[in-house]
């Protein structure tokens, strides 16, 4: 049996796991991809503390990984199918067949909700991006835009003026969904401009973007906006799949934890974009999993 299992090789996953191997806890982490998560997406990351020149996100994540193998972290991949949680018993089944341990930590994050649209995968990392105060910087004085009219959208967009030279919204309504305040900034921002009654159908580009095409849902009339950038903001979905039914969620499932990253359950943790909370950074996810790995060994303590 495991003294701890890590589901989840982000940010928060591979900061647990190196103060979980630093305290001598028998720790496996399961990643049934390439540890990194949506940080593999960034070609580069310029927010994250102590690299003022910024870093890519696979040699960020690579460095984390090291770090966490250096102190005995034991990484497998291993796709998770199963999970069985009580108070007294957490079972894992992966792929591989079935696990126990005594505590677990929760890391399996968020996936933004795409468009489905020609040019999307294609172009994510190249013009396509999901986050943007992570890629923001990257366009300045440039024409991009952003797809959503929720709070988020509209939080992103007023954001991206900052560097872009002009902003256009793309929303499929005739009025935004963001709370009143939002819109009397967005209205008033200088720099944005509204697609109403539109809906993307199409990322132009080769190597990088070079347009988005627009339908009107009202005429059907399409139309080609030059930019060279496309910001997608229409949600994010909880990777909740495991622990639907056994975990409390919020509203929009994500998983619901104390100040201590401790679930519903006695002894299951959760940390990164997986949790219920305000900002999904790769610097929240790396406290997060260190404040989850810390209290899983008060929690084990406990146990004895």
């Amino acid at each position: 049996m495991e003294d701890l299992i890590i589901i989840g090789g982000g940010p928060g996953g591979l900061t647990a796991g190196l103060y979980a191997a630093r305290s001598r806890l028998k720790t496996l982490l399961l990643e049934k991809l390439s540890p990194g998560g949506q940080v593999l997406l960034t070609d580069m990351v310029e927010n994250y503390p102590g690299f003022p020149d910024g870093i890519s996100g696979f040699e960020l994540v690579d460095r984390m990984k090291r770090q966490a193998e250096n102190f005995g972290l034991n990484i497998q991949n291993q796709g998770v199918v199963r999970l069985n949680l009580s108070a007294e018993k957490k079972e894992v089944i992966t792929d591989a067949g079935p696990l126990e341990t005594k505590a677990l930590i929760l890391t399996s994050g968020a996936m933004p909700r795409k468009l489905a649209i020609d040019g999307e995968e294609r172009l994510t990392g190249k013009g396509v991006s999901y986050c943007a105060t992570c890629d923001g910087p990257f366009y300045r004085d440039q024409e991009v835009a952003v797809v959503g009219g929720g709070d988020t959208a509209v939080e992103e967009a007023l954001y991206l003026t900052r560097f872009a030279s002009k902003v256009y919204l793309v929303h499929r309504r005739n009025e935004l969904r963001a709370t009143k305040l939002l819109q009397e900034r967005a209205f008033s921002q200088e720099k944005l401009a509204f697609a109403w009654d539109s809906i993307p159908t199409r990322i132009l580009g080769d190597g990088a973007v070079q347009g988005i095409e627009l339908k009107n849902v009202k005429t059907g009339i399409l139309s080609t906006l030059q930019v060279e950038g496309v910001f997608v903001f229409i949600g994010y979905d909880a990777n909740n799949e495991l622990v639907k039914g056994q975990l409390e969620l919020d509203a929009q499932g994500f998983v619901i934890t104390n100040n201590d990253m401790e679930a519903s359950i006695p002894g299951v943790f959760a940390a990164g974009d997986i949790r219920s909370k305000l900002l999904r950074q790769i610097s929240t996810a790396v406290g997060e999993g260190a404040t989850a790995a810390f209290a899983a060994e008060r929690y084990l303590e406990n146990m004895t």
